[in-house]
């Protein structure tokens, strides 16, 4: 049984940021002038166990805490079949679109600690999940570490990431592949179905970095 339907809402937009900012030493001795940079970043969230609307605006609510991260858009909420593993219930599935000043890295921390905070467990590769977040594009960089990909290296073969990636930003190019998201979509062939499942995320009131 799906969980109540209700709205979603994304964010304000950004207050213009400065180029520069002033940073003091703990003893106010010294002054560095650090450059003010910030970059876009997509990420996957999904959900099959328990009360998964729940889940899934926990971590919102925690991104959005985040003085380092303002959510700038929201995707609608799909109801997914499994795509590795189907003997499990059915994803909730959506995208953010993200404005950092994290690096990739720092960002990825992030996302484990809140799965991590919310009590994901990991018994199981691509078993049930109570929330799993993943980092699909950071701006246009391509890395391979052993601890990230980006791209992330199955995102142009899910559908429950390129639907709703699709419906917020659909110009958004792959680094390596160079195509914009739409086109991934069309080329995907796959036999999830998918029904959009619309709810409402209260996000935290509007931050300024």
């Amino acid at each position: 049984m799906l969980e109540p339907q209700a709205s979603i809402r994304a964010s304000s937009p950004l207050t213009e940021l400065p180029d520069y900012r002033v940073v003091r030493s703990p003893d106010l001795t010294e002054e560095r002038i650090l450059r003010f940079t910030l970059s876009t970043a997509y990420i996957s969230i999904g959900s099959n166990l328990g009360n998964r609307l729940k889940y899934i605006r926990e971590a919102i609510r925690r991104i959005e805490q985040s003085k380092e991260i303002k959510i700038s858009k929201v995707s609608s909420v799909y109801e997914t079949q499994p795509a590795e593993y189907r003997d499990q219930p059915w994803f909730l599935n959506m995208v953010l679109e993200l404005e950092t000043t994290l690096e990739p890295l720092n960002l990825l921390e992030l996302l484990l600690n809140i799965e991590d905070q919310i009590g994901r467990k990991r018994n199981q590769k691509y078993g049930p999940r109570n929330i799993d977040l993943d980092l699909l594009l950071y701006d246009d960089l391509v890395l391979n570490s052993d601890k990230l990909t980006l791209p992330h290296p199955r995102m142009h073969e899910r559908g429950f990431v390129l639907v709703p990636l699709a419906e917020i930003s659909p110009q958004v190019v792959h680094p390596l592949l160079k195509k914009n998201v739409e086109k991934l979509l069309e080329d995907l062939t796959t036999d999830s179905a998918f029904e959009k499942y619309e709810f409402e995320v209260r996000l935290y009131p509007e931050r300024v970095f």
